[in-house]
C-alpha cells in the first residue's frame, strides 16, 4: 500500500500547489514511483485541464494520465450528492485512488480550491476524503490579507475541525506570509501548536510567483505577437502607459515593465526596442501597441533583422481600455516556466521543515539511489563547502542560465570567461543580473593576470619548445586561461565543453594540471540518472582502447567516484562474454583487467567479464553467474573501449530518457570537467556541482 499525504487548504488562494510540488519533490528523492491525485477538481468554463494536475504531471514527468489524476468535477459531484449521496462520491474516489496506488510508492493528494459558494461543504468534504483514504493531512493557511493573529487562528480552527471529523492532521504550514512578520508568525504558531513537529513551515509571500508572464498577458488580451517570440516567458513586473515623449519616458523605465502605447507611436516602438537592447537602460518585459495599428512593412523588416528583440504585441482595443483589463490577468505556474518553478522550489527548500516532512515519507525509502535524491545531494554537498568554479564559455546562453541558477541557490562562486561586453549583453538577454560577490567576469585577452599566467605556462612547456610569445598567445584561449586559474589556485575547478570539443577541454588540463601522483591515466564517467536508480558508466569519453592495466585503473577510479557521490559501488567489467564462456583477445583483456583491479583493491566488489544484460538484469545475471555479488545488481559499468561505451551511454540516454551527467573526469590533480556540446542547462548545473564537490 502506498504511503500518502493529503494537502488541504483552509481558504482560497493559499498557494497550496507549492506545498504539493515540494512534497512530490521530497517523494522523488526516495522513490521514482510517485503519484499526484486530486479527488475533486473545478475545470474552467473553457474545459481546459486542471492547472495543478497539468503542472505537476508535466514538470515531474509523472507516469500517470490526466484522467487517472482525479475522480470528480465539482459540477458532477454536486449532482451525485443529490442522487446516491456522499457514499457514491466516496466510492468512486476510493476506486480511482486505489487504481493509482497500484503503481506508486507515495502519493500526494490535494484537496479542493474553495472557489465555489459552499465553502463549509468543501471543508467537510476534504476532511472526509482524507479520513476515507487514511491519508495524514497537512493543512495550509495563508498570511496575505490577514493579520498574523487571524492567519494563525484560522489554522487552529481548521485543525480542530479536521480532527473533530477524525482526520489525522500531522501538521500545518502557513503560506504567503508577510516577509517582515515571520518571527511573529512563528511565535504565534508555537503558542497554538505545542509540538514543534506540527509546525511544518512558514513560506513568505514571493511577489514574482504571482506575476504573469508576457505569454499570459498576450493570451488574456488575445494579442498578436509581431516579434520577440523567444522572450514570452519573461515575468511582467509592472505596467506603464507610454503617453509622453520618448525623452521623458526613458528616465521612468524600470526592469520588467510592460509598456502600452498607441500603435502609431513609431518613436516609442523603436525607442523601447533600443532601450531594451542598451546596457544603460533597464531590460523591459514587452511593448503593447494598441488600437490595432501595426508598423508598416519597412519598419517590420528593420525589426525582424534584430536578434533577441523585445516582445511586441498588437491589440485592437485602445490604450486605456487595455490598461483597465491588465490587473485581471491570471498568473499561474507553468511547467515550462523554469524561472518561476525554480523560485518556488527554493522557497519550499528554504522555509519548509524538510526533515520533519521527510520523516512522514521515509517509510517509502528505497535502497536505490533515485535521480532526484542524487541531484539534491549534489546541491547540498556543494552548499556545505562553497567552492569557486571557472566557466570558460561565458558568452554561451546555456552557461549563463546555469550560472544564474547556481548563484540563486548559493551553491558556488563563479568566474565567467569571455569578452566582458559580450558576456554582459548575453546576460541581459536572459535577464541575469549577477551579484558581484558571487560572479566575476574576466576577459583573458585583457586580463591583468595574462602575463603571469603566460610566464607560468612558458616554464611548464619550454622543454617542448614553447616560447614566451607563444605562451602569451596560448593563454588568451579561454580553456588554457581557465585551466591556469585552477592550477594556480585562483579557482577550485573548471567546466567547459558546451561549445568546445572534449580535446579542447582536456588537453590544457593534461599539459598544466597533470594527473594525480598515484593515477597513471585520466578517464571519465557518466552518472546515468534513470527512473529506477543512478548508475555509473566508465569510460565513455577519453580512452579509445585502454590496456588491461588502464582498464583496471578506470574501474578502481570509477568505483571511488561513485562512492564519493553516494552510490555504493558494485562494479561489472563488460565484454561480449560472461564468466569463462568466451575466448578472444578482447575478452582476455577484460579478464586480465579484473585480476589486476582485484589485486590492487581486494575489498572492492568487482567482477567480470560480464555482458550488459547479465550485469543489470537480476534474472539473467543469476542464470549466467549464480551466486554472484555483482551480476544483476551492478551499478558501476566499465566498458572495454570508447566505441562501446560512448555508443551505449547515448543509446541508453536516448531510449530511456535518462539524465546523463558528464563526462566527469577522474585522475587529474585538480578537477576539470567536460560538457557535451548538446548539454542542457540542468546538465551544466549538475556538472558544476560535481566539480565543486570534487575540489
Amino acid at each position: 500500500m502506498a504511503r500518502s499525504i493529503f494537502v488541504s487548504a483552509v481558504a482560497p488562494g493559499t498557494g497550496k500547489v507549492l506545498v504539493s510540488m515540494g512534497l512530490v519533490e521530497l517523494g522523488l528523492r526516495e522513490t521514482a514511483r510517485v503519484g499526484f491525485f486530486r479527488p475533486v477538481i473545478v475545470e474552467p468554463f473553457d474545459n481546459s485541464p486542471d492547472e495543478d494536475i497539468e503542472l505537476i504531471r508535466e514538470f515531474f514527468g509523472l507516469n500517470q494520465s490526466y484522467t487517472a489524476s482525479y475522480s470528480w468535477r465539482m459540477g458532477d459531484l454536486m449532482l451525485e450528492l443529490g442522487g446516491r449521496g456522499i457514499d457514491g462520491v466516496l466510492e468512486k474516489i476510493v476506486e480511482d485512488y486505489k487504481s493509482l496506488e497500484a503503481q506508486c510508492d507515495f502519493i500526494v493528494i490535494e484537496g479542493t480550491d474553495y472557489l465555489g459558494q459552499a465553502l463549509a461543504l468543501e471543508f467537510d468534504l476534504n476532511a472526509l476524503m482524507a479520513r476515507t483514504l487514511s491519508a495524514p493531512v497537512v493543512l495550509v493557511g495563508k498570511g496575505k490579507g490577514l493579520s498574523p493573529e487571524e492567519a494563525v487562528n484560522g489554522l487552529r480552527v481548521a485543525v480542530d475541525g479536521f480532527r473533530s471529523k477524525l482526520a489525522n492532521v500531522i501538521g500545518v504550514m502557513l503560506s504567503r506570509a508577510e516577509a517582515d512578520q515571520l518571527e511573529t508568525y512563528h511565535t504565534l504558531l508555537a503558542r497554538e501548536f505545542t509540538s514543534n513537529d506540527e509546525i511544518l513551515g512558514i513560506l513568505p509571500e514571493t511577489p514574482a510567483l504571482g506575476r504573469p508572464t508576457v505569454r499570459e498577458v498576450l493570451e488574456f488580451l488575445k494579442a498578436d505577437v509581431i516579434c520577440g517570440h523567444e522572450r514570452l516567458e519573461s515575468v511582467v513586473e509592472g505596467y506603464m502607459i507610454g503617453a509622453m515623449y520618448l525623452q521623458n519616458i526613458l528616465p521612468r523605465l524600470k526592469s520588467g515593465l510592460l509598456v502600452l502605447t498607441s500603435g502609431d507611436r513609431l518613436d516609442l516602438l523603436l525607442g523601447m526596442i533600443e532601450a531594451d537592447r542598451s546596457l544603460n537602460a533597464p531590460r523591459l518585459a514587452g511593448l503593447i501597441l494598441t488600437a490595432g495599428i501595426r508598423p508598416d512593412p519597412g519598419v517590420m523588416r528593420l525589426i525582424e533583422g534584430l536578434h533577441g528583440t523585445l516582445p511586441v504585441m498588437v491589440v485592437e482595443e485602445g490604450t486605456y481600455s487595455v490598461a483597465s483589463h491588465l490587473e485581471q490577468v491570471h498568473a499561474r505556474l507553468n511547467a515550462k516556466d523554469r524561472e518561476k518553478i525554480k523560485k518556488a522550489q527554493e522557497l519550499f527548500d528554504q522555509h519548509a521543515e524538510i526533515d520533519a516532512l521527510s520523516r512522514h515519507i521515509s517509510e517509502v525509502r528505497s535502497e536505490i539511489m533515485t535521480p532526484r535524491l542524487f541531484t539534491y545531494g549534489l546541491l547540498q554537498k556543494a552548499r556545505a563547502r562553497i567552492r569557486h568554479i571557472v566557466l570558460c564559455e561565458g558568452t554561451e546562453p546555456r552557461i549563463l542560465r546555469a550560472a544564474a541558477e547556481l548563484v540563486s541557490r548559493r551553491a558556488v562562486r563563479l568566474t565567467l570567461l569571455g569578452d566582458q561586453r559580450e558576456v554582459a549583453l548575453e546576460m541581459r538577454e536572459i535577464g541575469f543580473e549577477p551579484d558581484p560577490a558571487w560572479v566575476t567576469i574576466i576577459d583573458p585577452v585583457h586580463s591583468a593576470q595574462l602575463s603571469d599566467y603566460a610566464e607560468t605556462y612558458f616554464k611548464l612547456r619550454q622543454h617542448k619548445g614553447v616560447t614566451l610569445d607563444q605562451a602569451r598567445d596560448t593563454l588568451q584561449d579561454v580553456s588554457y586561461f581557465g585551466t591556469m586559474m585552477v592550477h594556480l589556485g585562483a579557482a577550485d575547478g573548471m567546466v567547459s565543453g558546451a561549445v568546445h570539443t572534449t580535446q579542447h577541454t582536456i588537453r590544457p588540463a593534461l599539459q598544466i594540471i597533470k594527473t594525480a601522483p598515484d593515477c597513471p591515466v585520466v578517464s571519465s564517467v557518466f552518472f546515468m540518472c534513470m527512473e529506477d536508480g543512478v548508475m555509473v558508466y566508465g569510460d565513455c569519453a577519453v580512452n579509445p582502447d585502454p590496456t588491461p592495466e588502464q582498464l583496471a585503473e578506470i574501474a578502481i577510479r570509477s568505483a571511488e567516484t561513485a562512492e564519493r557521490f553516494g552510490v555504493s559501488p558494485r562494479v561489472a567489467l563488460l565484454s561480449y562474454s560472461t564468466g569463462a564462456s568466451g575466448v578472444g583477445a578482447d575478452v582476455d583483456k577484460v579478464r586480465a583487467a579484473v585480476q589486476i583491479a582485484q589485486s590492487k583493491n581486494p575489498e572492492l566488489i568487482l567482477e567480470g567479464p560480464m555482458q550488459y544484460d547479465a550485469a543489470v538484469d537480476e534474472s539473467v545475471g543469476q542464470l549466467k553467474l549464480p551466486g554472484s555479488r555483482v551480476a544483476g545488481r551492478a551499478n558501476v559499468l566499465i566498458f572495454p573501449d570508447l566505441n562501446t561505451g560512448n555508443n551505449t551511454y547515448k543509446a541508453v540516454q536516448r531510449e530511456t530518457g535518462a539524465l546523463a551527467i558528464g563526462p566527469v573526469l577522474q585522475g587529474l590533480k585538480k578537477p576539470v570537467n567536460d560538457l557535451s556540446r548538446g548539454c542542457t542547462v540542468d546538465d551544466i548545473v549538475n556538472t558544476v556541482l560535481i566539480t565543486a564537490i570534487q575540489s
